[in-house]
């Protein structure tokens, strides 16, 4: 049976004081009351929320699984009353905005509580994230009446909200979309069908908006020829209640490698006269409105990643500590495994992958606050850059060391890790689908190689590296920091290297820059995890000086960080090395030849 679930709060709150300063965040207008005790407290309840109410749901709802059952999805046992509850509690408004009930907490609080719902519960945990996601497209996009409408209870999490983009013959590629949307007074009439909708249908919640992509009757071709709709499961009356079901529907649900419990469905818009659906933005400027929910849950998978490798690593030691086998060096008799220093060698490389991309992802939410709130627009385009420059790295390379994460606690299982009782297979499962969702991780180096490195000239990511830069000093000033200055410069130089190397080589011939962005997605999200654990190791310096009662968390945290360093740092080197073979031996073969 799968073990208990212990929130990483004191890890929370580590990041967001000492990393993503707090303090300074809670000076900002509308973040006033984002004190670090106030945000200890909602730490607090949020794990044990996830802990009490979330986490015995996971291994009972992947067991039984969502079904739909003449039109309705059944979700499993349990999970509706949950859901009620987490609304109750008032969790969906937390980072949502005062103006429709929100409690307007900075969105760096409200995803380090949402790592506590998808380590708990991740199939939960998906409705919330995709409701967020179309709450912040539909505030971002929508027209006032649109917003008056619906913004209030979907921000409270009475109506959840979902993203509906791919169709069966589009996938990733958003130009072969096909669904139709034909005008009709105030509204349009929408047709057509998407496929791997999350929670796309349920019971869970009052209603249902769907943001769907579809085209005009004039639309040009392309991707310039979408546009962006809102179309409820219900219809709202004038007076906010709601009305006569609207032509959508669930057709089927996606049979799964994992995340059973969470209903992934087929839907089908405008069977019979044409689901009504209401215009969010400017016809035919539809993706550009729909990047604002995109994103949003880019970075939401991202912490995916460090949540289901926290529940993983979380399995893996309490077994560790339980499993006796063999002998060990310096005991006498048989030990628990825990004992074995290759166990321990896994245990710390899923301990330090965790807590690097935990750092990097609130990091990176932490600037996206900083640009909402920005004091002038220099500010404003800074942070906003650091945003859209770390998004893909978060996205892909968190996720990536999840899927690692998870596979290392079946390996720390030993045979019964592959043994479903455990739960550890239930990780490496849940976690598969990460980097493939919300943009793969081929998509997602893409976009960090061409948008966010190429179309600047490397302008952002230089501003990053000489912020990597500035901390080596403070690394080397301190004897308990000292060691890890020389491979932190060393990591840095190689993505420096990296950098020149794509800036000198990925203009002329297109496949070079395709065939190098993955190699240089992982090694800046290496380094990028190198600048969280050197940080993190200072920080803890800091907090030992200052004396207090968490002596052995704070000089675990620099245990971990010297870890990273000397084992998962070096891979830059391998990264670096891949990323400078450039297209070599990738288009030599004839398609054929494969």
């Amino acid at each position: 049976m799968a073990t208990d679930y212990i929130a990483p709060v004191r890890d929370s709150r580590f990041v967001l004081e000492a990393l993503c300063d707090l303090d300074e965040l809670a000076t900002r207008p509308g973040f006033e009351e984002a004190t670090p005790d106030m945000i200890a407290a909602v730490l607090e309840e949020a794990g044990r929320f996830a802990s009490e109410v979330l986490a015995p749901l996971d291994w009972s709802g992947e067991r039984q699984g969502a079904k739909l059952v003449d039109g309705k999805v059944e979700l499993a046992e349990g999970f509706a009353e949950a859901y009620r509850q987490f609304v109750d509690n008032g969790w969906p408004a937390l980072d949502g905005s005062t103006e429709f009930g929100g409690q307007g907490m900075p969105k760096v609080v409200g995803t380090a509580v949402n790592e506590c719902w998808h380590s708990a519960n991740m199939a939960f945990a998906l409705g919330p994230m995709l409701t967020n996601g179309a709450t912040d497209a539909v505030e971002s996009h929508a027209d006032e009446a649109l917003r008056a409408v619906f913004l209030e209870k979907m921000v409270s999490g009475e109506w959840s909200g979902t993203m509906n983009l791919t169709e069966s013959q589009a996938g990733s590629d958003l130009s072969a979309v096909r669904s139709k949307a034909v005008p009709e007074g105030d509204h349009y009439r929408i047709s057509g069908q998407k496929i791997f909708i999350t929670w796309g249908e349920h019971e869970a919640a009052g209603n249902i908006i769907h943001l769907v992509l579809a085209r005009l009757p004039d639309a040009p071709e392309g991707t310039r020829g979408i546009s962006l709709f809102l179309v409820p499961k219900y219809l709202v009356n004038d007076d906010g209640s709601l009305g006569e079901r609207n032509d959508v529907h669930a057709v089927s649900l996606e049979g799964k490698l994992g995340i059973h419990a969470s209903p992934t469905c087929v839907m089908s818009f405008g069977d019979n006269d044409g689901a009504i659906g209401y215009l969010v933005g400017e016809e035919n400027r539809g993706l550009a409105c729909m990047f604002t929910m995109m994103n949003a849950a880019r970075l939401g998978v991202g912490l995916q990643g460090v949540s289901i490798g926290e529940r993983a690593y979380q399995a893996a030691v309490d077994y560790a500590r339980e499993r006796v086998q063999g002998g060990a060096a310096g005991h006498q008799g048989r030990v628990t495994i825990i004992e074995h220093p290759d166990v321990r060698r896994m245990l710390l490389t899923m301990r330090a992958l965790v807590e690097a991309g935990r750092a990097l992802a609130l990091i990176a939410v932490a600037a996206l606050d900083r640009a909402t709130t920005a004091r002038d627009d220099d500010e404003k385009k800074a942070q906003q850059a650091r945003v859209d420059l770390l998004t893909p790295i978060v996205k892909a390379w968190v996720t990536e060391n999840g899927q690692e994460v998870a596979s290392l606690g079946v390996q720390v299982h030993g045979g019964m890790g592959y043994i479903e009782e455990t739960g550890a297979a239930q990780h490496l499962r849940d976690a598969r689908i990460t980097t493939i969702y919300e943009g793969t991780t081929g998509i997602q180096a893409l976009d960090l190689v061409g948008r966010k490195t190429l179309r600047d000239d490397g302008a952002a990511t230089r501003v990053l590296l000489e912020e990597m830069r500035a901390l080596t000093p403070e690394l080397e000033g301190t004897a308990a920091t000292a060691a890890l200055a020389g491979p932190y410069a060393t990591a840095i130089d190689q993505a420096q290297a990296g950098l020149d190397w794509l800036l000198e080589h990925g203009g002329a011939d297109p496949d070079v820059p395709a065939s190098a962005a993955v190699p240089y997605l992982m090694l800046f999200g290496t380094v990028c995890g190198a600048w969280m654990m050197a940080k993190s190791s200072i920080a803890a310096q800091r907090a030992l000086d200052a004396g207090g009662e968490d002596a052995v968390f704070f000089k675990t945290k620099q245990v971990t960080a010297q870890f990273y360093f000397d084992h998962i740092a070096p891979r830059a080197t391998a990264h670096l090395a891949a990323l400078q073979a450039g297209k070599r031996g990738i288009t030599e073969l004839a398609a054929e030849a494969f």
